[in-house]
């Protein structure tokens, strides 16, 4: 069928990541590990933070929310991303697909601004220490990811509604290894300027208020460790925020070699590279970042793990 010519489409049809035969089975196996690795380190970060008294604090909190979205979006990418190295043609129902779609773009969202919100109180907690449970109360704590969840839905819904009512052409085969907004546009048979600048404006928007609230706020913790007299002071507070800022150094620095690239140098492959870091790589360090660097985290690790020996022991 023509490609200008309007169908129904009933399934896509996922590229997956190589189309080398000799790859998919050693990369099924590496990605399967870092898969579980991920849904075992977040999901143990949600029960820990959750569970262990010492960990009931803002900062934790927002962690656990961190963990929360990266097991969801590694979650709704994941499994289908490693059906397509053991099945010959990987397929994705038209629903499932705007469904993946719109849970994709909802938990990559929240994860910006959650960030954000843990500069937030990173910075609270550094520069304004006495007036920290005032500044960072449980009513602030849920006002703050209150914003982050309902906006989200907001643009995962005006976005994959959108797309998934315009008209598709015959052509069905999505280069990508999930339903990305962006590779499905190139499917459309109508305009897509609308929802070009629906997703550029969105883009644009999520990232003049997410990233200089972590810059602001990194810069001001930055000018309150460098005045203190105390060189112990200085290296308790560089400690305390040293962990988020490695996540999110990671995080944002894969979305910006992704989105800010040259658009010569702009590939599918180099999107599927991009993607298979912030989708499964970086779920995956963020537990690993907070539990070898946290000593709160490593004690209620150690405290657990003590448990657990005494009860089969």
């Amino acid at each position: 069928m023509e490609k200008h010519n309007q169908t129904v489409m009933s399934e896509f049809i996922l590229m997956g990541i190589t189309d080398h035969p000799e790859l998919q089975a050693p990369l099924f196996g590496l990605f399967l590990l870092i898969y579980m690795i991920s849904v075992g380190g977040n999901l143990g970060m949600v029960i820990l933070t959750k569970v262990d008294a010492r960990l009931q604090t803002p900062m934790y909190f927002f962690l656990r929310h961190l963990s929360l979205t990266d097991l969801g979006y590694s979650t709704t990418v994941g499994p289908k991303m490693l059906e397509s190295f053991v099945v010959a043609q990987n397929t994705i129902s038209y629903y499932f697909c705007a469904i993946q779609g719109a849970f994709y773009i909802m938990f990559i969202v929240s994860e910006l601004y959650i960030l954000s919100a843990m500069s937030y109180d990173r910075y609270v907690a550094i520069c304004h220490p006495l007036l920290y449970t005032i500044m960072m109360s449980q009513r602030v704590c849920h006002m703050l990811l209150a914003f982050p969840y309902f906006y989200s839905i907001v643009v995962s819904l005006s976005i994959t509604v959108k797309i998934f009512n315009s008209s598709f052409c015959g052509y069905n085969v999505v280069s990508h290894f999930y339903c990305d907004c962006l590779s499905l546009l190139s499917l459309l048979c109508s305009n897509t300027y609308d929802i070009e600048m629906i997703i550029l404006v969105f883009s644009v928007f999520n990232l003049i208020l997410s990233f200089p609230m972590v810059l602001v706020s990194y810069f001001l913790i930055l000018v309150t460790i460098f005045r203190m007299n105390s060189a112990g002071g200085r290296h308790k507070a560089l400690s305390t925020c040293g962990s988020h800022l490695s996540a999110i150094t990671v995080f944002y620095g894969t979305l910006l070699f992704m989105y800010l690239q040259p658009k010569s140098h702009h590939s599918f492959d180099t999107d599927k590279v991009a993607s298979i870091f912030y989708t499964l790589i970086t779920p995956m360090l963020n537990p690993l970042i907070y539990s070898l660097r946290n000593k709160d985290i490593k004690y209620a690790l150690h405290k657990i793990w003590t448990k657990i020996h005494h009860i089969f022991s």
